[in-house]
């Protein structure tokens, strides 16, 4: 199974726990899974459709990989979906490119899992990252259970470590 996995981080280098996942996800020595920094590759946020279509139209299993900033994702996760994610490739009248394809998100958060809990008009974290699971059902793509870090700022050496481990893990799993 090839996997691509889209890194979305605005600052790579000052990230502790998205650098971890990144540094994770590139030890692949049987070469199936392709690891792209989004901002650096954009760094104008204009992105090359066609270049970015024709990765996921050569991969099986597709990662987001982000940090959560204020629930959501940075920027140019949402305008790589509103470009790439076109309307007669991804989905509409013979827009098939994904379907069957997997989709995954791999994020990290800030705060301890248990802030993501529906007491008190808070949301779980599988209700905050709903709009990704519903870009897959809406391409007929398989949502995959998604790989989050929490406390992701707090996180020591090992358990980075342990992270990266988990994240390479799920990333090779068939």
């Amino acid at each position: 199974m090839k996997t691509l996995v889209l890194v979305f981080h605005p600052d790579l280098s000052c990230s502790r726990a998205n650098a971890a996942l990144t540094a994770a996800a590139q030890q692949d020595a049987d070469g199936n899974v392709t690891v792209r920094d989004e901002y650096a590759l954009y760094p104008n946020g204009k992105i090359d459709v066609a270049a970015e279509q024709q990765l996921v139209e050569t991969h099986d299993r597709i990662v987001l990989q982000f940090p959560l900033y204020w629930y959501s994702a940075p920027a140019l996760l949402k305008e790589w979906e509103d470009k790439v994610l076109e309307y007669g490739w991804a989905y509409g009248t013979d827009g098939e490119a994904l379907t069957a394809k997997q989709i995954m998100v791999a994020t990290t958060a800030g705060g301890p899992q248990f802030e993501y809990q529906p007491v008190d008009e808070g949301a779980t974290i599988d209700e905050v990252l709903s709009p990704y699971r519903m870009m897959a059902r809406y391409t007929h793509a398989v949502w995959l259970k998604p790989f989050v870090v929490f406390e992701s700022m707090e996180l020591d050496d090992a358990a980075l470590a342990d992270a990266g481990r988990r994240y390479r893990e799920a990333l090779l799993a068939e």
